[in-house]
């Protein structure tokens, strides 16, 4: 009886490991779509399983389109998103700051929004994208793209901003359509917690949602591991559950 529930035992935890070892690892490819007379590309992770998904547009740091970014869109399309995670430095990345400042300044603002909406008319084209629940998410520069984008595109499911640029004009906010979330560092000192605050204000003065949390201890790109100095992972891993619960919430 003991040899038998051993073996009972042995053999779901080889099941349980087996599903661990089978669990779908999403699949990946570049893409390519017109933005303008332009044709842009992407790097796409798809989740598993048939039917229409809920999708995010997946907006980059100062550095670039570069791996960091691409597993955020890999994690994303675990979570069952179809993640478009855009180029709008056209394949330039940038590995020191100067340089990504400099690519930063050099792309044009019309040109940026242009490549967005590209992206959002390449997913509602997609016939495993369900083209209502689309949102956006960014970090960095590519955080006050994601709210810029929420300010352009009324049909935007829900918006994420990570430490990025927010705007004060109430005219602007007026164009919100989309619930906000933001994830801040009480110690950016390029997005200070009184910018921060005051957009909130702003936004629920105006009816609109908006769920911000400001980190203590954090400062600018808290986020991301590759910023050895600035690196928080325990706040890191608590915006990333946070965002992750905020597109359950907004797009499923």
């Amino acid at each position: 009886m003991k040899q038998k529930f051993l073996l009972a035992i042995l053999a779901l935890g080889a099941m349980a490991l087996g599903l661990s070892w089978g669990a779908a690892t999403p699949k990946t490819e570049t893409v390519s779509y017109k933005s303008g007379d332009d044709t842009v590309s992407a790097y796409l992770a798809l989740p598993s399983g048939g039917g229409k998904h809920p999708a995010i547009v997946v907006i980059h740091e100062w550095w670039g389109l570069n791996d960091w970014v691409k597993e955020q869109a890999q994690k994303f399309a675990e979570q069952g998103y179809v993640a478009l995670a855009v180029d709008l430095y056209r394949g330039k990345v940038a590995t020191t700051p100067d340089d990504a400042h400099i690519l930063m300044r050099g792309l044009p603002d019309d040109r940026g929004m242009r490549d967005l909406e590209a992206a959002f008319a390449y997913l509602s084209s997609r016939h495993d994208v369900n083209a209502a629940k689309i949102g956006s998410i960014g970090w960095c520069m590519g955080g006050s793209w994601s709210i810029k984008f929420a300010v352009d595109q009324p049909k935007l499911a829900a918006c994420v901003v990570n430490y990025g640029w927010l705007p004060s004009d109430p005219a602007l906010i007026a164009k919100i359509k989309a619930p906000v979330l933001g994830n801040f560092g009480a110690e950016d000192q390029g997005i200070p917690p009184k910018d921060v605050k005051a957009f909130e204000s702003a936004m629920k003065a105006s009816g609109k949602i908006a769920d911000i949390k400001i980190y203590d201890g954090a400062g600018h790109a808290f986020e991301n591991p590759n910023n050895k100095q600035g690196y928080r992972p325990e706040a890191a891993a608590d915006a990333m559950q946070r965002s992750s619960a905020f597109f359950q919430q907004n797009l499923k």
